[in-house]
């Protein structure tokens, strides 16, 4: 393992897993060796991936038979491992010491903290994505928001970029922004303007976000009794979706509606025939995103000019 942890070896892999199967074999003592002197046998990423999470698995807990005292000893050995393969390589060991961490607040903080230092220079979108989404599955909505955040200042899609792989964690990010209220989609908003320059995205984006109230109840829905169930009902006003023509989801109107003018114009200079009823589809697109905005028709009927004056 020394001899190859700086070289290349296609058997490597299937070392690790015999290395680490011997010392479990051994117990408790052999394991904590090989977490505490890591450095010396493995990557940061062999460590906190199959070495660690082998170790800690309930298998290995079962097979053996360890008393809480033995399992909580194991346990922060693994956590100090995950902190520093975290520390060393952030991009693929991050997510792993996170999950080694979840049990232990402190622990957990630490590595969540090494992510967030690690967002603006080392970490890719896609990687921050797939960690707020973890974030989000474990119950930490406002972590997840900022590495969303982190996230998109990331992303980068042209115009015709309408199947990037980045596109459904946008949908993500935004549906987190707009679950969480008002004021988090509009600090999300800008960041998606000023990076996607993607029509179809934006409208996309543009109709989920307009289509309920952001944020969610704020406490336990009223119980009324059932006399006067229906009239209550009705007195009680819900929460009314956001407007198109206001802050925050009008900069996201104007960014998809001038997205649709350019791409038009983009995709006119270069169409064939056989690209005729995908363009024809894309303008019904358009028109139905103009449409939202108070002076749309007229803007679309300028488009359509603009198109016959070109051709």
């Amino acid at each position: 393992m020394r001899m190859t942890l700086s070289s290349l070896n296609w058997r490597r892999r299937e070392m690790v897993r015999w290395l680490v199967t011997c010392a479990v074999e051994l117990g408790l003592e052999a394991l904590t060796s090989l977490m505490q002197n890591w450095f010396q046998f493995f990557t940061a990423t062999e460590a906190a991936g199959p070495v660690a999470t082998t170790i800690m698995s309930r298998g290995t807990m079962v097979r053996l038979q360890l008393g809480f005292q033995q399992q909580d000893e194991l346990s922060s050995c693994a956590r100090t491992l995950a902190l520093q393969c975290a520390t060393k390589d952030p991009p693929n060991c991050a997510l792993n010491a996170l999950t080694l961490c979840e049990n232990e607040a402190l622990a957990f903080e630490t590595a969540y903290q090494i992510v967030v230092e690690a967002a603006s220079h080392i970490m890719t979108s896609s990687q921050l994505f797939t960690i707020a989404r973890y974030m989000e599955h474990r119950g930490y909505p406002a972590r997840a928001y900022k590495l969303a955040m982190l996230a998109m200042k990331n992303v980068h899609l042209a115009y015709n970029q309408d199947t990037h792989p980045a596109i459904n964690d946008i949908h993500w990010a935004m549906a987190l922004a707009h679950s969480l209220g008002k004021t988090e989609l509009g600090h999300m908003v800008p960041l998606l303007v000023k990076n996607v320059q993607c029509a179809t995205v934006l409208s996309d984006v543009l109709r989920r976000c307009g289509a309920s109230a952001p944020g969610g109840p704020t406490g336990p829905p009223i119980q009324p009794d059932a006399k006067h169930a229906s009239a209550r009902t009705r007195c009680i006003p819900g929460p009314k979706p956001l407007s198109f023509d206001r802050p925050p989801l009008r900069p996201l109107l104007e960014a998809a509606v001038n997205a649709y003018i350019n791409t038009t114009h983009s995709r006119l200079a270069h169409i064939s025939p056989r690209h005729y009823a995908d363009f024809i589809e894309f303008l019904g697109r358009a028109r139905d995103t103009f449409a939202l905005a108070h002076d749309g028709h007229a803007q679309f009927a300028h488009l359509i000019e603009n198109m016959k004056v070109r051709l």
